[in-house]
């Protein structure tokens, strides 16, 4: 596993790190989901230099324990071209139970039943539980077919998630995905707004983190330029990818209900627009939204609900470029190759901000 690979270390760089800053919003020391208290994230990555390009992506919420079964929760489709295991019973019980597991398409149905070998460990005396798990379809550069996840894939990333900053680009279920034109993978930003009513009543600020799986289609644009990959990359252009989704999963410590968190959960799909999706007929576009606030604390009121919205927008979009830079060039299945972002043409839209 790789849970903590930086950018860095792939000789690759963050969005802040290359002068395109998303929004005023000061960011978590992080600027990770796991800036939000008590989330964690894991990977398994599987990755042959050949045909073979995927892996696992699982988002661990501390807080659900055998005392606390539940969080509130959300999910909003923006298209629901997809296979979101769970997603109906956290629509109608507006309660997130499990851990959130992402993976390739074909590998969803093996990364529920792993989930739920977990979930019953965990809980020997359940008789029911609500795996979530999402994936997009990472067919155009893995041999999908091949259904690689196995059940040791899907446990190793739940039992290594961890804190501190997650590995980012083609790791996990990022591993083989494509979005814009270019390579994409798992990205992740957070963002601390100011809340009245927060902290028990008294105002304060509250952390907002998201983490992405990108494989969509579009044009990407940053910072609104457009960056057409068949201008930008000699030869790039060509057979478009099988499939096309996004994954979005927000997390938050704000007090907020189930119906509050579909509001954010539709605000992280609109944020896909800024980057440049063409929400496409064959794209999967789902966000997860959940709380780990005390569920002593009042809920927050919905006239508060403006930064909120504001930090969802620009922690996903932030998310969606931090999935694409510090993805590499792959080349894999059939010989088929997806190419990094070419730093030298990207519009610098600031200085970089400290995080909050």
């Amino acid at each position: 596993m790789d849970n903590h690979l930086t950018a860095a270390t792939r000789g690759r760089a963050r969005a802040r790190e290359l002068g395109v800053v998303v929004g005023a919003l000061p960011t978590g020391p992080l600027n990770a989901i796991t800036d939000v208290e008590g989330v964690l994230v894991g990977h398994t990555t599987l990755d042959d230099g050949a045909d073979l390009h995927t892996g696992v992506t699982a988002i661990v919420p501390r807080q659900l324990t055998a005392e606390r079964r539940a969080l509130p929760a959300a999910v909003y489709a923006g298209n629901g071209y997809g296979k979101l295991v769970g997603s109906t019973q956290i629509d109608e019980l507006g309660v997130l139970e499990s851990p959130v597991v992402l993976t390739a398409t074909l590998s969803a149905f093996r990364a529920a039943d792993a989930l739920l070998t977990y979930l019953m460990d965990r809980s020997p005396e359940g008789i029911s539980f609500n795996p979530v798990v999402g994936e997009t379809n990472d067919g155009f550069l893995s041999d999908i077919r091949r259904r690689p996840i196995t059940e040791r894939h899907v446990l190793d990333a739940l039992e290594g998630a961890s804190g501190g900053l997650p590995a980012e680009g083609c790791v996990g279920a990022g591993t083989g995905t494509t979005a814009l034109g270019y390579k994409a993978g798992i990205g992740t930003s957070s963002r601390r707004p100011m809340i009245e009513g927060a902290a028990g009543g008294e105002g304060g600020a509250v952390t907002v983190g998201a983490l992405v799986q990108a494989n969509f289609g579009g044009v990407l644009t940053v910072g609104g330029v457009p960056m057409p990959v068949e201008e930008l990359v000699p030869g790039a252009a060509g057979e478009e990818p099988v499939g096309n989704s996004c994954m979005i999963v927000v997390a938050t410590d704000a007090p907020l209900d189930a119906r509050q968190l579909a509001r954010l959960a539709r605000r992280a799909i609109f944020a896909m627009g800024r980057v440049g999706a063409s929400y496409s007929n064959g794209s999967g576009d789902y966000a997860i939204a959940f709380s780990t606030a005390s569920p002593e604390l009042p809920r927050l009121p919905d006239a508060g609900l403006n930064p909120l919205f504001a930090a969802v927008m620009d922690a996903v979009e932030e998310a969606l470029l931090n999935s694409l830079f510090t993805a590499t060039t792959t080349t894999g299945v059939r010989g088929r190759t997806r190419h990094a972002v070419p730093y030298d043409r990207l519009p610098r839209t600031g200085a970089g901000q400290q995080a909050g």
